[in-house]
């Protein structure tokens, strides 16, 4: 995983504190809390804690774990990296502002595969709704009132419009769609690991079904640039923590020599240092063995 990004870098907001709250129809949104600060922070420093934490929240959603337990988890997720950026990872492109409407991808949230702008927008922003003009393909967002808001704008201004809307203080991410997409990464991670563990025993359509539950990962790519810093530097083009979480999700889970394992003993995600690495720890390894010489007396 490291070679993989120890000469890269990228750019994401977090915010110091978030709160959930529900709209007018019920529905609960995670959003930054009122006088919470905004922190610019590379998500790359620490890419496989980032995928871990990600893994384990989700390995919460699928053993149904209470959803004020999941709920704290995806709190403490968004105060360490932020928000997803969903409204900018379901598009076709995080530029979606230059076009007379929204054109998706294939995904779980939308049966639509296109949307007018304002009503995607409204989608994200159900508390406060920031002040858009669009006419066809241009659009004119005014920004004033809250001078650390104007000044996160001004620092981010090289990101496309919609990005830097996605990081201001009023935008907001459905609890259900976060604990999906969180699900979705853990499904995947335990269909690879069912998949080869259970090769031998599997007929040709159920290898079929295994494989065809990988197209979850299927979606946008990131781009990226090269950086003349002290050395040349590959800076990831995001624009959305999500896509950045999958990509480095698809490289840890194609690592062969330091793979993704689920803990016997505790049942949490962590990367094995060797291929017959069956615990997270040693203290897990212990607590499972005494557990086993105890049923056997």
């Amino acid at each position: 995983m490291k070679r993989y990004f120890e000469q890269v870098s990228a750019q994401w907001v977090r915010y110091s504190d978030y709160e959930w709250k529900k709209d007018g129809k019920g529905i609960l949104y995670l959003t930054p809390a009122a006088d919470a600060k905004p922190i610019i922070y590379d998500p790359l420093a620490d890419a496989e804690s980032l995928v871990l934490d990600a893994l384990n929240i989700g390995r919460m959603g699928m053993s149904k774990k209470p959803d004020a337990e999941i709920q704290k988890a995806i709190h403490g997720f968004a105060v360490k990296y932020g928000l997803f950026g969903l409204m900018t990872a379901l598009p076709t492109t995080a530029k979606f502002m230059e076009y007379e409407a929204v054109y998706l991808l294939k995904n779980r949230f939308f049966k639509d595969e296109t949307m007018n702008t304002l009503d995607y927008l409204s989608l994200f922003f159900p508390f406060e709704k920031p002040e858009i003009a669009k006419r066809g393909i241009e659009s004119m967002w005014n920004l004033s009132g809250d001078k650390g808001m104007m000044a996160l704008a001004l620092t981010m201004r090289d990101q496309p419009m919609a990005v830097n809307m996605s990081f201001q203080r009023s935008y907001a991410e459905r609890y259900d769609w976060l604990k999906d997409q969180f699900k979705d990464w853990a499904f995947i991670l335990t269909t690879a690991i069912l998949y080869y563990m259970d090769y031998e025993k599997l007929s040709p359509d159920q290898r079929n079904i295994y494989q065809q539950a990988m197209a979850i990962l299927d979606g946008n790519a990131p781009t990226y640039h090269i950086a003349l810093y002290d050395k040349p530097t590959i800076v990831w083009d995001f624009h959305s923590l999500l896509l950045g979480i999958q990509l480095m999700f698809s490289f840890m889970l194609a690592d062969d020599e330091n793979p993704l394992r689920i803990c016997r003993n505790c049942a949490k995600v962590y990367v094995a240092k060797r291929k017959d690495q069956d615990f997270c720890g040693a203290t897990c390894r212990k607590q499972y063995d005494t557990r086993k010489q105890d049923d056997t007396h």
